[in-house]
């Protein structure tokens, strides 16, 4: 047995003069977790032997043999069959360990002119960049059950809020468009993330590269990389791009989180305005009556679980100095919960946009109320000749006589409107409908219903390219 993997199974027992001890053993172990990066690491691995082999480092049939080996290794990783061992530590020196057992001295070859340090690195990013593949379709699929929601209501009314309170008159669609919009830059986050993920760190060894003529370059060709890290010591050591991404997840969570809170809203028997599918929704286990919307309340809530794992991250890195240190075996643990929570919510929440039941009618009935037309009516006088100011005063003690008369500003007569402006004609009553104020805001990014159909075309070219 060389001293590279002793009888105790540990890849540099010969510099030790006692074992580490089973609870140390636990405590510094990472196998149980980053084996889900097994995958990435047979295809790091494979593409770092080949170029070992072009570089005459090591020979073709090490190469065969190396490539033989890792295949099978994936199989029985696949099939569950392959062993993972405590006492290796992580899933590195598990397969490095599985691959030497089956193919000898070839596998001990495979780690020339690397180290475990450029290795994970490298791991986490094609780990990474699958995963915001992944969820950058998953967003376009919640973007799309969205605009057809929004296709179906371009011309429903709701109120819209400011602090709470009924606002002005908008669309359903026109709603539903704002996320629309939110998941549009998260989209766009992501990509721009992947950009600075999608840099090859292998080649850097430890810390400081290696005294091998390896060629960086042809991995990176290999694995995909757009091109490689330039400083072997930021290279092993920098988790800025994990970081990048938790940031860029944690908003997606808060736009989630904010849709969440209207969807609770909306659902409560109180506005009325939708219903969520059952599937998405629970009973009590005391009031047989309960229809409780668990998923978005549920969304909310894991919201902070992943600005949590942001922190963690951010905290991680804030006290390390150059160059690799043990507290990076840490970034895995959140960044794939972040990956697993992400994934999960933006695939059950196209569904649940799908599932959504819409009632016009309290919608309707909810925007008449708070005079959501009295923006229109200060319009009206100022395209009279009124400045805006007077407008508004006069519109203010409209108003107020409304809520002493207990009605809207549509029910008020020619007579009574005249007495707050003079201006006032018949043609008011155009104005004061709730289909006339959302009809008049027809510019790029109004509610009228014309322009939230042309925003849906807008989305649906883009969410084809």
């Amino acid at each position: 047995m060389t001293a590279q993997f002793s009888k105790k199974s540990e890849a540099w027992s010969a510099r030790f003069s006692e074992p580490v001890s089973d609870l140390v053993k636990r405590y510094t172990a990472s196998v149980f977790f980053d084996k889900r990066l097994a995958e990435v690491d047979i295809q790091g691995s494979l593409a770092h032997a080949q170029m070992l082999a072009q570089q005459q480092i090591i020979s073709g049939e090490d190469l065969s043999a190396i490539r033989g080996g890792l295949q099978q290794i994936g199989n029985e990783i696949a099939e569950g069959s392959f062993e993972w061992l405590l006492d290796l530590e992580d899933v590195h020196l598990n397969i490095e360990k599985r691959l030497t057992e089956l193919v000898g001295d070839a596998g001990k070859r495979l780690h020339t002119g690397r180290s475990r340090n450029d290795q994970v690195a490298t791991d986490i990013r094609l780990y990474l960049r699958g995963a915001i593949d992944e969820l950058t379709i998953l967003l376009g699929d919640l973007r799309l059950a969205l605009v057809d929601l929004a296709e179906q209501h371009a011309d429903t009314i709701l109120p819209g809020f400011t602090h709470m309170q009924v606002a002005q008159p908008v669309t359903f669609g026109h709603h539903l468009l704002a996320y629309v919009e939110m998941f549009g830059r998260d989209t766009e986050r992501l990509a721009d993330c992947r950009k600075r993920v999608n840099r090859l760190p292998l080649g850097a060894a430890a810390l400081a590269g290696t005294t091998f003529p390896i060629d960086r370059e042809l991995v990176a060709q290999l694995l995909g990389f757009d091109e490689v890290c330039f400083n072997s010591l930021d290279a092993v050591s920098d988790r800025d791009f994990a970081i990048e991404f938790c940031a860029a997840a944690a908003l997606v969570m808060t736009h989630i989180s904010r849709m969440s809170e209207e969807l609770v809203i909306w659902m409560s028997p109180r506005v009325g305005f939708i219903d969520i599918a059952d599937r998405f929704c629970t009973g009590s286990s005391i009031m047989p009556q309960k229809k409780n919307p668990d998923v978005p309340e549920l969304a909310r809530g894991k919201t902070g679980r992943v600005t949590g794992h942001l922190m963690c991250l951010l905290t991680l890195m804030k006290g390390q100095p150059l160059a690799y240190n043990k507290d990076n075996q840490e970034d895995k643990e959140p960044l794939f919960d972040t990956v697993d929570t992400l994934t999960d919510t933006l695939r059950i929440f196209a569904d649940m946009a799908r599932g959504i039941t819409v009632k016009p009618a309290a919608m309707r009935a909810a925007a008449l109320q708070g005079y959501a037309t009295a923006t229109d009516l200060a319009d009206y006088l100022v395209k009279k000749g009124l400045p805006f100011r007077d407008a508004h005063e006069a519109v203010a003690h409209a108003v107020r006589c409304c809520v002493d008369k207990e009605c809207d500003l549509a029910d008020l007569t020619l007579e009574q409107l005249k007495a707050f402006s003079p201006l006032i004609e018949e043609d008011i009553y155009a104005v004061l409908t709730l289909e006339g104020s959302v009809a008049a805001r027809d510019h790029v990014g109004g509610t009228a219903p014309r322009q939230v159909r042309l925003a849906i075309a807008r989305v649906r070219a883009q969410l084809a390219r």
